[in-house]
């Protein structure tokens, strides 16, 4: 019995080594922190881009169709990744959109500046909220019947495929703002404001972009 007695707090000890941390009410170890690696970040997004109202582009009561509608295209996206959660780059997109044949293959093309938030919490899936502002030409066959600008807002999430490549979409709210010009019709387009107009549209967009770490000072 006094041997028994004698390996008792041997034992014990074993079987307090051996349960888990939990059973004492330990709190778990932090998450995994934001990568802390600066990134030159670039890609591509196929977009598509709904007319929500065409607004003073297509003025109500007008005897010929609208001419700014619905359509799609491609992204090109560049810009830096830094330490933080902050990323900021530039954006080139052109998309065809539907103009009730009152232009031949009408294309809008937009330049922004662009500005993301990511909500990083060190996982491999990672929500953001996205802000831009720029210009716009819309036309047909690349040329341009109006120019002006372009404000968008968002949000969207990404998944990180591997060290180098990451996935995602984002849905965006996008205000144009188009100089007013006389079509080939003869219908007057966004005479609203100082001579500007207001057309707004639901961007959606599929984003593929690799990271490349960038050397430190």
């Amino acid at each position: 019995m006094s041997t028994a007695i004698k390996r008792l707090p041997g034992v014990l000890a074993l079987v307090l080594a051996l349960l888990p941390d939990a059973a004492f009410g330990a709190e778990p170890g932090p998450a995994p922190p934001p990568s802390n690696v600066e990134h030159f970040q670039y890609g591509v997004a196929l977009v598509l881009e709904t007319a929500l109202s065409a607004g003073d582009v297509c003025p109500a009561g007008a005897p010929t169709p609208c001419i700014l509608g619905s359509g799609g295209g491609l992204g090109l996206r560049a810009g830096y990744r830094s330490r933080d959660p902050w990323y900021i780059g530039g954006a080139y997109e052109f998309s065809r959109q539907d103009s009730s044949n009152l232009i031949r293959l009408a294309i809008l093309q937009q330049l922004r500046f662009e500005v993301r938030y990511y909500l990083d919490r060190g996982m491999r899936t990672t929500p953001f909220a996205v802000a831009g502002l720029g210009g716009m030409l819309y036309g047909g066959e690349w040329s341009a019947s109006t120019a002006g600008g372009v404000m968008t807002v968002g949000a969207g999430v990404e998944y990180q495929v591997s060290a180098t490549t990451v996935i995602g979409c984002a849905p965006m709210y996008r205000l144009l703002v188009p100089h007013s010009w006389t079509d080939s019709a003869g219908q007057l387009r966004a005479d609203n404001v100082l001579g500007f107009g207001f057309a707004h549209f639901f961007g959606f967009e599929l984003i593929l972009e690799v990271r490349e770490p960038l050397a430190r000072w």
